[in-house]
């Protein structure tokens, strides 16, 4: 049964005056309201993609970025840093394979485990360099240091036997700048990348060899073969939409140049100040009187080109002739020099460097220091003024920046070698696998599950830090596997090495080692640390 809608009775509208517009000025809310203004006006950069800012500048930046490498000490001590604080002498697996996707119990998990990682140890430093020459940590820095550069790192994992190698995974490092820089918009290759037109997944790398003759030839390499075998390493971090990185150094090389300049200058007016400026102050014409600075030959020459006419001339001539007989010589000590009637003679300095130069030289370390990714004192090893609390504070900052560089532009390079070594020592039958290679194969992703263990952070005051780890092992808050896993230790390796400590002692008659005070037991007060008062002042 339909319903009827009840209607609304309308209200008669008032006639509204038309608004009269108003001549005061209207409030905006937006952006950029001062645009017009001598600061802002002039700044009008261009909106585009990441991948078409890098395409552009790429080749300039990377080329200032490796010459700066090459000629600024404090840009190399600090990337030394840098690459020691995130790779040291190379990073360690530590092998965690999926129990569950696998079908493995934890006891058969761990005894693999403990057999892969120390195979892959003695692989990575003897076997794993194409050339015979490096290891894979000192690879993984060289590899590093491109990133600084180039701002990419870019690799090749090859199948080559060697007679001095079991295995025949090798890596070989390519310089970035071998990454040919074409563009084929037919093929989708961006910056010599060729892309998956659906997904934007790297399908191959364009790079450009040389030949033993000298001859460059361009060769396309898939990314990965067609058993998933990792062929080409490309890591760099960037922004969305971008194929290619960029040197992380780049915002700073305007800063760099500034730094140049302001050495140079700074030298400069040192070597000035060593140098005497002398002037004569003389209501007289200054070439008779600058004629005494002169050598007795310059004067001669002087006298020979002018002649005298009037009584001004031969007032000029007597003072001449006083100038010929005095010698003011600067650089005889003890010597009294007299000059004529109403004339002084001034010395002058060079007033450089002033009081501002040091601050100003720290302030472009510090932006220097900080896009590295270090601390000022890493970068210059000046402590002056740091205290305990300050020194550990910045180093948890920059830590986190370690960590990252850490897992995402060091740690794929070694995970894609060992992906690439298991698979040749299964295929081997070097290192038993349930089902055999074709098994690894279908489960790659689940066996293959790690963690890269680097340096261990730095602290200032290693005995409170001891101090705070053994408050939370207490507690319960840690494990001793997170503990060892801070200091790039494996928690199973220590524990073995404990027990043999303990065996051997035992063997030799050595007392046990003094066991840890109780964990229920109040701790010693620590004795007052004089630098805690003085913050605390």
């Amino acid at each position: 049964m339909a319903t009827s809608v009840p209607t609304v009775p309308r209200l008669p509208v008032a006639e509204v005056p038309a608004a009269r517009p108003s001549t005061a000025p209207q409030p905006r809310a937006s952006y950029l309201r001062d645009g017009s203004s001598a600061i802002l006006n002039p700044w009008r950069p261009a909106l585009r993609d990441a991948s078409d800012d890098v395409r552009a500048a790429w080749v300039r930046a990377a080329s200032m970025a490796i010459d700066a490498l090459h000629n600024s000490g404090w840009l190399a001590g600090g990337i030394n840093q840098a690459v020691a604080m995130t790779v040291g002498v190379g990073l360690r697996l530590n092998l965690k394979p999926d129990i569950d996707a696998l079908g493995w119990d934890a006891k058969t998990a761990s005894a693999w485990s403990r057999t892969v990682e120390r195979r892959f140890e003695r692989y990575a430093k003897r076997e794993c360099d194409i050339t015979g020459r490096a290891s894979l940590g000192k690879l993984a820095a060289q590899g590093l240091r491109s990133y600084f550069g180039a701002g990419e790192t870019l690799a090749l994992v090859r199948h080559r036997r060697e007679p001095d190698s079991v295995s025949a995974t090798k890596l070989q490092l390519v310089p970035a700048h071998r990454l040919v820089q074409a563009d084929d918009l037919m093929a989708n290759m961006v910056q010599g990348v060729r892309l998956d037109p659906a997904t934007g997944r790297p399908v191959a790398y364009r790079i450009r060899f040389r030949q033993s003759t000298g001859v460059e030839e361009d060769v396309d390499i898939r990314a990965r073969d067609g058993a998933g075998r990792p062929q080409v390493v490309h890591l760099f971090d960037g922004e969305i939409s971008q194929v290619r990185g960029i040197a992380p150094l780049a915002p700073v090389m305007k800063v760099l140049r500034q730094f140049d300049q302001l050495a140079d200058a700074t030298l400069t007016a040192a070597l000035i100040q060593t140098i005497i400026a002398a002037t004569i102050k003389s209501s007289f014409p200054s070439e008779q009187v600058m004629g005494a600075l002169q050598e007795q030959a310059e004067q001669q020459a002087a006298k020979a080109g002018v002649e005298s006419a009037g009584p001004l001339a031969a007032f000029l001539d007597q003072k001449a002739d006083w100038y010929d007989a005095t010698k003011i010589d600067l650089g005889r000590h003890g010597k009294i020099a007299h000059l004529f009637l109403g004339e002084e003679l001034d010395f002058n300095r060079s007033e450089h460097p002033n009081d501002n130069y040091e601050a100003f030289a720290k302030w472009l370390l510090r932006e220097i220091a900080r896009c590295l990714g270090i601390t000022f004192e890493q970068l210059t090893t000046d402590y002056n003024g740091a205290t305990y609390s300050s020194v550990r504070m910045a180093t948890e900052e920059v830590w986190k920046i370690v960590e990252f560089r850490r897992e995402h532009l060091v740690a794929p390079l070694y995970q894609a070698v060992f992906e690439a070594w298991l698979e040749d020592e299964i295929e081997a039958g070097r290192i038993p696998f349930p089902g055999g290679i074709g098994m690894y194969l279908i489960h790659r992703a689940a066996a293959t599950v790690a963690d890269w263990r680097g340096p261990v952070k730095p602290t200032a005051d290693d005995l409170k830090t001891a101090r705070a780890w053994t408050t939370l092992l207490d507690a319960g808050v840690v494990t001793e596997e997170m503990v060892c896993a801070i200091y790039g230790l494996d928690w199973e390796d220590v524990h073995e090495q404990l027990a043999r400590e303990k065996a051997s002692r035992a063997r030799l008659g050595l007392p046990p080692r003094a066991a840890p005070p109780d964990a229920g037991a109040a701790p010693p007060e620590p004795p007052e640390d004089p630098e805690d008062e003085r913050e605390a002042a």
